[in-house]
């Protein structure tokens, strides 16, 4: 099983919409069915996992959604995108119980881990329901905790081609995004299609 959604409660599902796009987000859905059903789906940059809100999708109260997490390499780096993005990001910081955040603000040590150890550096930012993400800084996997994928396999030329077509639309998106060319683009087409197979 892999986890494929997260659910967001949201008050307003533009403002979310151009809120997470403004962080780099890929738009992947938004489909409106009738005046009380509508879902926006969008996916952070490099995850496998996206998120969904609209109306009629979730009875939970805007802004109730507290720890979904995003994987980072570097927190600093991190941390200097998102702000420069606009989000209202939290100062890097650590946790005096070691890997993991305690709740709301208990427990935080300013700055990141002082080791720099893989797991234990921090940030929050919130969207503007009050959602309130985590960012982790994770370097170095513990052994077993990342699945390889196996070999990727079309059934047909023609499903080859449809994956290539879809690929060529997302990396436009990606390439918008980004403001450049992507000369990579071999790389990203190919994980892209073993992210979708």
């Amino acid at each position: 099983m892999k986890l494929e959604i997260v659910v967001l409660p949201v008050s307003d599902v533009d403002r979310a919409k151009n809120f997470y796009q403004s962080l780099g987000w890929r738009e992947d859905a938004d489909v409106t069915t009738g005046p009380d059903f509508r879902v926006v789906q969008l996916t952070p940059p490099g995850s496998a996992c996206s998120v969904i809100f609209g109306i009629g999708v979730t009875s939970a109260v805007p802004g109730s959604a507290d720890g979904p997490q995003l994987v980072v390499t570097d927190i600093e780096a991190a941390r200097a995108d998102l702000a420069s993005r606009g989000a209202p990001v939290s100062d890097v910081f650590h946790d005096t119980g070691g890997v993991y955040h305690h709740a709301g603000a208990t427990g935080r040590v300013p700055g990141p881990d002082p080791d720099r150890l893989s797991y234990c550096s921090w940030l929050s930012f919130t969207d503007p329901d009050g959602n309130t993400w985590f960012v982790q800084e994770v370097t170095t996997r513990q052994p077993g905790r990342v699945v390889t994928s196996g070999p990727v396999a079309y059934a047909s030329a023609a499903d080859l081609a449809e994956a290539l077509r879809r690929a060529a639309a997302a990396h436009g998106r990606h390439e918008e995004q980004i403001g450049q060319a992507d000369p990579n683009w071999p790389d990203w087409y190919a994980q892209y299609m073993a992210d979708e197979r």
